[in-house]
């Protein structure tokens, strides 16, 4: 299949998870663009993709170029506190901020408000990054001091598995966290979105309230680069 085809089918399918749990469709598809060619990236844009996510530093670089600002540009890997500056000028959205050391950095080297989520390990897995669900709060009041940050929403990462409902689980736990860091009424810290829901799980993150869905191979492939 097409990338506009799988495009077609994604936001389908989406639409239909929406429906069946009377939400209104507000979705945002990204596409992950980690493992595909430039061209396959331009591809997707000429398929009506509008928002485009990278894990690395030097593929987000190397699309940037080719690309530029047709499209929303999302960070959604790990972010090396030393590689902010690499990106800050021309990132939309960061979709991993998870420490006190990464905020400090992104307030001091971009020269805009940066809208960010923060990361959450809601699956308690050793190999996610992210937040404990605990420490959220208190992190999200930390970030205070930066005028540069506006934490926009809350992202995590469900665990690779057959299980629907330890799947749902930790979704539900993103929802309710947003919920209850929303019900802070911090001005810098609307907490609007979640983003959640990947190639393996997109539907299901539909049902219980993504707003941002991170696709890649489902979406553009897993060609290498």
């Amino acid at each position: 299949m097409s990338i506009q085809s799988n495009f077609e089918h994604i936001k389908n399918r989406i639409s239909q998870a929406c429906r069946r749990v009377n939400r209104e469709e507000d979705v945002q598809v990204i596409a992950v663009t980690k493992y595909v060619t430039v061209e396959t990236a331009k591809e997707a844009v000429d398929a009506g993709v509008t928002e485009l996510g990278e894990n690395r530093v030097e593929g987000f670089n190397e699309k940037h170029e080719a690309i530029g600002d047709a499209v929303n540009w999302h960070f959604i890997g790990t972010l090396q506190s030393r590689k902010v500056k690499n990106i800050i000028q021309d990132v939309d959205y960061i979709h991993s901020l998870d420490r006190s050391s990464l905020a400090k950095e992104i307030n001091k080297r971009s020269d805009r408000t940066v809208p960010c989520f923060v990361q959450v390990n809601t699956s308690g897995e050793d190999s996610k990054h992210g937040l404990n669900p605990e420490n959220v709060e208190s992190f999200v009041e930390q970030l205070k001091e930066y005028e540069n940050i506006k934490v926009v929403g809350l992202m995590t990462m469900a665990p690779l598995t057959e299980d629907e409902q330890l799947i749902r689980n930790c979704f539900r736990k993103l929802r309710a966290l947003r919920e209850h860091v929303q019900a802070l009424n911090l001005d810098y810290a609307p907490c609007t979105y979640l983003s959640m829901g990947m190639s393996n799980d997109y539907e299901i993150a539909a049902e219980e309230g993504a707003t941002h869905i991170r696709i890649g191979s489902s979406l553009v492939g897993n060609e290498t680069t």
